[in-house]
């Protein structure tokens, strides 16, 4: 798509500021934001540029946001600047076995009115510009819109993908957002263009139920390749060879699978960002080369190394190891 040397994946959705800890302590975090940083981090030796698509205020809390995205290597040109607005916040409690507890303070973040603009926003015109080779959202990126802000989200990743644009997909649920029969509706509007699935298997029996797995479902849509996260369980891989969607709707495509064990971690810290790195780490392996298993293998150390910190962003020197 692109004419640069370099992969360009664009990252949509939701940054907050974290609090967290005892005493408190700020930081940020967010699914896609998660994803997106420690995807930089991964490539930051490789040609790959991650952008991140978000609203954010003119305030002094949002210009922190860009500025240590900035330094982690994420580029900043996609996002919306929403003078009235702020970013959204959420404090995180954390129990004794690591699970994670959420209070939210989002209801009027600048993200929300990313596809409200009068003109096209940023990532629309990178879609129509063709300057972006992948594109990533979430579950909660979807979420967090309106009914006519999804409707112009679903219109511009049928653009992006008509121009040959592959779009990931993660379908983090939660159920403070929407109902399980809105994520469904939305959900099936949107797996149709979707290249990469990354199914998180508790998140798709709250959404759909138990009648058809998730693997089914995602080839039903035409997904080529798909990644279901069991948690500390190994993750299964699902890929066809060739990326005809229409033919893999009917079954007409060979395809292979495999699991890959999940590291195993004596203690575990906090599990916030598990997913998202996880993510991160499969991505990272996938967008320099590597085979679906070799991706899955960083996947699963990333998450492996992040569990043993507490927050969504661990220090950057924690994760040195895993940088090739």
């Amino acid at each position: 798509m692109t004419d640069s040397s370099h992969t360009k994946i664009a990252f949509f959705g939701e940054c907050m500021i974290e609090l967290s800890g005892d005493p408190i302590r700020k930081g940020f975090g967010g699914d896609t934001l998660n994803t997106a940083l420690y995807l930089s981090r991964l490539t930051s030796q490789q040609p790959v540029r991650v952008s991140y698509a978000t609203g954010l205020g003119e305030d002094v809390l949002s210009q922190e946001l860009l500025e240590n995205w900035q330094q982690e290597g994420i580029a900043t040109d996609l996002v919306e600047i929403f003078p009235a607005q702020l970013p959204g916040l959420y404090m995180v409690q954390t129990d004794q076995e690591g699970e994670r507890s959420f209070l939210y303070w989002r209801d009027s973040a600048a993200v929300k009115s990313y596809f409200s603009t009068s003109s096209l926003n940023k990532l629309e015109s990178a879609i129509t510009n063709q300057e972006l080779d992948y594109l990533y959202l979430s579950g909660i990126s979807i979420a967090i819109l309106n009914d006519d802000s999804k409707v112009r989200l679903k219109k511009a990743l049928s653009l992006f993908s008509q121009g040959g644009g592959k779009i990931i997909f993660d379908n983090n649920f939660r159920p403070q957002l929407w109902s399980a029969e809105e994520a469904k509706h939305w959900y099936s509007q949107i797996l149709p263009l979707v290249d990469i699935a990354l199914i998180t298997e508790d998140d798709d029996v709250l959404v759909w139920g138990e009648e058809e797995s998730a693997e089914q479902r995602c080839l039903r849509f035409g997904c080529p390749e798909i990644v279901i996260k069991r948690g500390c369980e190994p993750c299964k891989l699902v890929w066809s060879q060739g990326d005809d969607k229409q033919n893999l709707r009917h079954q007409n495509v060979e395809k292979q699978s495999a699991y890959v064990a999940a590291e195993k971690v004596e203690k575990v810290i906090d599990t916030c960002a598990a997913g998202d790195s996880f993510a991160a780490g499969y991505l990272a392996g996938r967008l320099t080369g590597q085979s679906c298993e070799q991706s899955a293998q960083l996947g699963h150390a990333l998450a492996a190394t992040v569990i043993q910190y507490p927050g969504a962003i661990i220090p950057n020197d924690a994760m040195t190891h895993l940088i090739r």
